[in-house]
């Protein structure tokens, strides 16, 4: 392999190419914006940090929270002590972070938009707002608003979710989640190390409805957002069809991070699947392991997609019935040490959905959940379906 163009300089563009150039390949990176703001809260989940320590062992200005709470109509709020801290960045810093490691392992960065991408003869050309590039390979990491259609995933409305951020000034001590009535969604509230993130993600409602939510929710709190930045994105969110048919790869291109749909369809989280996929993708290229069709695909199964589809699947049941679930949820972490630990392992990134069910049967038996499910209310029944707890 001779050279790589990497399209797209988030972290799933930054980190093939810091990866491919420390391999001892020619690495170009080409983004419109590279280091930018975004309206998600930022955080980097202990997952993330565990595999990657330059995450949280560096100078970059971050917020270490240590404390978190959950909030659902007629359950009220749970805080606890996470057992795992989270590292919160503004998107700015952290992209200016990753890119900055590419330029220091070798990799060319050119800020300019990407106009068209198209193989002949073996060779990919791509045509930018700053000239022409050829290359050997690609690494889309465009995001979800991928230009180039005919790569990477195909997004339909159902595959995405926005959302949409103020960025206030002011300081907090946690980071709260509160899930609002009829949401396939939730409202955060994340410190980062000079403002706060208020912000909203919701999947099937329009732009302008979610942002009145988000506005109402802070009034309700007395949070002025008069002036305060305001940031939209757009998300990948897959259902649970697309996932089966998600494409990845292709003759001479992988697709990383959101340009994948490697998102998590109920967190929403991100920033790990994006380093991850960008790593695999250049071990792929570095050790000829790209002209195998499906090889990259298979891994990524292996490692996280098939895990993100099954959950899915568990969003798709879950729909509008968030909030029911996240009231269940708030009342048995009052109740369970042991429920509290199984809901901190979903939100750092430690357990998998495709072990939920068997994890949450074997240490949530001798609680009595099971029969709480059972024959409790209609609700709790029907959480308890969706959980896989009962068939």
């Amino acid at each position: 392999m001779k050279h790589v163009a990497i399209l797209g300089g988030g972290p799933a563009g930054a980190f093939a190419a810091a990866r491919l150039a420390a391999a001892g390949i020619e690495a170009t990176l080409i983004d419109e914006k590279l280091a930018w703001e975004k309206p998600c809260g930022g955080g980097v989940t202990y997952k993330a940090c565990e595999r990657y320590p330059f995450l949280f062992e560096n100078s970059i200005p971050k917020q270490v929270m240590a404390e978190a709470s959950i909030a659902a109509p007629r359950a009220g709020m749970v805080s606890f002590k996470l057992r795992h801290p989270m590292v919160i960045y503004s998107r700015r810093e952290l992209n200016g972070l990753l890119i900055d490691r590419a330029r220091q392992a070798g990799v060319r960065v050119e800020r300019a938009r990407v106009l068209s991408a198209g193989r002949r003869a073996g060779a990919w050309h791509i045509e930018t707002s700053a000239g022409p590039h050829t290359a050997d390979f690609c690494v889309l990491a465009l995001g979800a608003r991928n230009p180039l259609r005919e790569l990477g995933t195909q997004l339909r409305p159902a595959d995405t979710v926005m959302a949409m951020a103020y960025h206030v000034a002011g300081t907090a001590e946690r980071v709260d989640i509160e899930f609002l009535s009829g949401l396939d969604g939730y409202v955060w509230v994340f410190p980062r190390h000079d403002h706060i993130s208020y912000g909203i993600g919701g999947k099937g409602e329009p732009s302008a409805r979610l942002r009145a939510r988000l506005e109402d929710w802070m009034r309700s709190k007395r949070i002025s957002f008069e002036g305060a930045p305001f940031h939209a994105h757009l998300l990948p969110s897959l259902a649970p069809e697309a996932w089966k048919q998600n494409r990845l790869e292709g003759e001479g291109w992988f697709a990383a991070g959101d340009a994948g749909g490697l998102v998590d369809p109920i967190t929403g989280e991100g920033i790990y699947f994006a380093l991850r996929s960008g790593e695999v993708a250049a071990e792929c290229i570095a050790d000829g392991t790209y002209g195998r069709p499906g090889h990259y695909t298979r891994r990524l199964a292996e490692e996280f997609t098939a895990d993100l589809a099954y959950g899915s699947s568990l969003g798709a049941r879950l729909g509008s019935h968030m909030s029911a679930a996240a009231a269940v949820s708030v009342q048995w972490m009052r109740r369970s040490p042991a429920f509290s630990g199984i809901m901190q392992d979903l939100i750092s990134g430690a357990q998998p959905y495709l072990d939920l069910k068997s994890r949450l049967v074997r240490e949530m038996a001798p609680a009595g959940l099971g029969s709480l499910f059972r024959t409790g209310s209609i609700s709790l029944r029907m959480v308890g379906r969706i959980l896989g707890y009962q068939s």
